[in-house]
């Protein structure tokens, strides 16, 4: 019987599976490593929607729009343009335009008497732009000589179709005006304001700290303003009572940003009747 052959398993040295084993742990580390390094996956984010663009308003008023006005769609005017203020939807306007559209001429369609209060700005408080009304401003919205003159070239030379004298809440110069405040130059503004205190039939605090009382000054001197352009200009006089302009008093609530207008002794209406928006 033959010897069965011996068949031996081969033999590494141990040197040369160190090695091996060496080997496989560096390539081991090097790919977590890689791994490790690689930037996470981005998620799909949506896809961008553009703005919707805002066209700005260039429109002015020019003489055809002006000379088609009446007074009682001047006064339209007005109201919706606080509407949007109050609102916060004021239109969105070209200014650089509508200076080069009003260079060569004006042609505003009303005129605003109004303070000086910082919060009462007519442009604003109306939402009108370039071009689109006369302003005259002084402390307590009062009437002199001066402004009354303004309005007639206002209206008589440049064809406004309506006055509005403009009042406000919590008036500066109307609670100095309460107290008989004297302070330098403005003393003669308080004393032009206190016919209208002293008109307020009122039993009680008459003092600026009576915010009842200060409201109905606040009417009272804007009710004897409107009385005033009256009486002292026959131009502003005639031009109303033949309908080409009206003069109406208004009140802005500083709180709120509303104007309320009212037509003060209007032979046509009943006196301090309110008007409504249309």
């Amino acid at each position: 019987m033959s010897r069965p052959t011996h068949i031996s398993t081969p033999r590494f040295p141990t040197r040369f599976i160190r090695t091996l084993l060496t080997c496989a742990a560096l390539a081991m580390g090097v790919g977590l490593a890689a791994c490790a390094q690689s930037p996470a996956p981005v998620a799909p984010t949506a896809p961008t929607i553009p703005p919707v663009a805002v066209v700005a308003s260039t429109a002015t008023v020019d003489k055809a729009l002006q000379s088609a006005m009446t007074p009682d769609s001047a006064l339209e005017r007005l109201q919706a343009g606080n509407q949007r203020f109050a609102s916060g939807d004021t239109i969105v306007r070209d200014y650089p335009a509508q200076v080069k559209a009003t260079a060569s001429g004006q042609y505003p369609f009303a005129a605003v008497l109004c303070c000086i209060d910082s919060r009462s700005s007519p442009e604003l408080v109306f939402d009108q732009g370039i071009g689109d009304l006369f302003v005259a401003r002084v402390a307590g919205n009062y009437t002199n000589p001066d402004i009354t003159g303004s309005l007639e070239f206002a209206t008589k030379v440049a064809g406004a179709k309506l006055i509005v004298v403009l009042g406000h809440t919590e008036c500066g110069a109307i609670k100095g005006a309460c107290d008989n405040v004297e302070l330098g130059n403005l003393t003669t503004v308080i004393q032009a304001l206190r016919p209208a205190v002293d008109a307020v039939d009122y039993q009680g605090d008459r003092s600026s700290q009576n915010k009842k009382f200060v409201k109905l000054v606040t009417e009272a001197n804007v009710r004897r303003t409107v009385t005033k352009l009256r009486m002292d200009s026959p131009i502003l006089r005639d031009l109303e009572q033949s309908g080409q302009i009206k003069i109406v008093g208004a009140i802005l609530d500083v709180s709120t940003g509303q104007v309320k207008f009212y037509d003060w002794e209007n032979p046509s209406t009943q006196t301090g009747e309110l008007i409504e928006s249309k």
